[in-house]
């Protein structure tokens, strides 16, 4: 029986929601974003219409809806709905609702929804505690997680489930979600005279990076502030988010491009220094100097040391491709990045900025060949997989006591002796080639001085330099 003041308790808890929870869609239909999966005739959306859902798991940064949708697929099934916080619970709470689910299949056939929020900061013992019901279908699991699932969550919990990937929203969406809430008038700020400039809605919809909530915080901050410094006599200049003309109201409360800037100092980078935005940012960033774009480079080196990402990791990784992706074709690159890791080691931030962009954008612009990365991998592998090849006898050591006796270094020429500076004689013992040089860069001399060394040996080996396919399938 309802308690005399459970009304005004439940009329108290809805008045100190912050807008974010306010404005959580009630359907699908006002859902924004992740239309690859949730859109018209995807599989989400196909699995709610049949009401077969099975467990899934929702992938994604803060802000993108991974909450709400859960929330609304508890609204359109007709399955019971038990939600947790995985940072708040352990194994006694979890079997409880595993219990309750249980039961209420058996006693009247109904099958139960357990939302697990932050599921990756479950450990691996407790998500075990999930597997048997979840794979026997006591039980249907929604967790959500922050973290790459494959990382986070077990791989035979992973194997049960289907992962969804939420993604950023875009701009546009999140002026939509924006200018929703400025109009409600039972959720949001449709009973205020409110006027909202179309740039404040630009700066909070770009600042925001894709987080819906941190826009909507940001919207809530700058009416809540707003109201308490402007009189309610104010005649002030707005516009019109629909048209966009001008108008004077008085007594309205008016949020411009300054007010918008105060409430979202700083914009929200998503990345995690261990997990996925660190890996992907530097998967990135490496891959667009192995591509020569500058542009794109320079662009994720700055969002890593924006984001409080270690420099000299950034040096480090600067300095592999030097070696991996440039090698010969650019012999100069080692030379600044090795000198780019020394400064930036020596100097830190915020000068060593300037150190690692200037390496960056060398090394986007040089030319690129992977042919002495190629060449010591094929050599590793014979060494590991092949025979072991002995030193033949006129390079071995012949500096010690004895060593003529072994027959050691006899027969050796010293190439400096010759006028060309090469003498023609066996240095490996097998007829093998490893480095191929390309055309690009200063490869292509090297590709020369070795087609002449061929000729000086009478033969055709490294006459020819090494094509694009033959570096590919080699490298591979």
């Amino acid at each position: 029986m309802p308690g005399l003041w459970d009304s005004q308790r439940e009329s108290n808890r809805l008045a100190a929601q912050p807008l974010a929870v306010r404005m959580r869609p009630r359907t699908l239909e006002d859902f924004l974003g992740q239309e690859h999966f949730i859109g018209p005739g995807k599989l989400l959306r196909r699995m709610l219409w049949a009401d077969r859902i099975t467990s899934v798991i929702f992938y994604g940064p803060p802000g993108t809806g991974k909450t709400t949708l859960a929330e609304l697929i508890a609204h359109t099934t007709k399955r019971r709905f038990e939600r947790a916080n995985a940072a708040a619970v352990g194994v006694k709470e979890v079997r409880h609702v595993l219990d309750a689910a249980r039961a209420a299949l058996e006693d009247s056939g109904q099958r139960t929804i357990f939302f697990l929020d932050e599921i990756h900061r479950f450990s691996r013992a407790q998500q075990d505690v999930l597997l048997e019901d979840v794979e026997r279908g006591v039980v249907t699991l929604i967790g959500a997680t922050t973290e790459n699932p494959f990382f986070s969550i077990n791989s035979p919990l992973v194997s049960r489930s289907q992962i969804f990937q939420f993604e950023p929203l875009d701009e546009g969406k999140v002026a939509a979600l924006l200018r929703r809430a400025i109009a409600d008038p039972e959720h949001g700020y449709g009973k205020l005279s409110l006027c909202v400039s179309d740039d404040a809605i630009e700066h909070w919809a770009r600042v925001c990076d894709g987080d819906a909530r941190r826009a909507l915080t940001a919207l809530e901050i700058a009416v809540v502030s707003t109201e308490q410094v402007q009189g309610p006599e104010s005649g002030v200049q707005s516009h019109n988010a629909e048209d966009g003309d001008a108008q004077r109201e008085a007594g309205a409360i008016a949020i411009d491009l300054d007010v918008a800037q105060q409430s979202i100092q700083r914009k929200a980078i998503v990345y995690d220094g261990t997990g996925d935005g660190h890996y992907d940012a530097a998967s990135a960033f490496i891959k667009s100097m192995r591509g020569s774009d500058p542009d794109a480079a320079v662009y994720w080196l700055a969002k890593m040391l924006e984001a409080g990402e270690d420099p000299r990791f950034i040096a480090r990784r600067i300095a592999i491709l030097a070696s991996e992706d440039i090698g010969n074709a650019d012999p100069r690159a080692i030379s600044v990045a090795a000198a780019a890791y020394d400064i930036t080691e020596r100097i830190g931030l915020p000068e060593c900025k300037l150190t690692l962009a200037q390496a960056v954008i060398y090394m986007a612009t040089a030319p690129k060949s992977n042919a002495c990365t190629v060449a010591i991998g094929a050599a590793a592998k014979d060494v590991k997989q092949g025979r072991t090849i002995p030193v033949p006898r006129h390079l071995r050591d012949g500096h010690y006591a004895g060593a003529k006796r072994m027959g050691n270094a006899q027969g050796y020429q010293y190439a400096h002796n010759s006028p060309t500076g090469y003498v023609d004689q066996e240095y490996l013992g097998v007829d093998k080639t490893y480095y191929k040089p390309t055309q690009r860069g200063y490869e292509k001399r090297i590709g020369e001085y070795l087609a002449w060394l061929a000729q000086q040996r009478g033969d055709s080996k490294a006459s020819a330099p090494g094509t694009e396919a033959e570096i590919d399938s080699r490298s591979t």
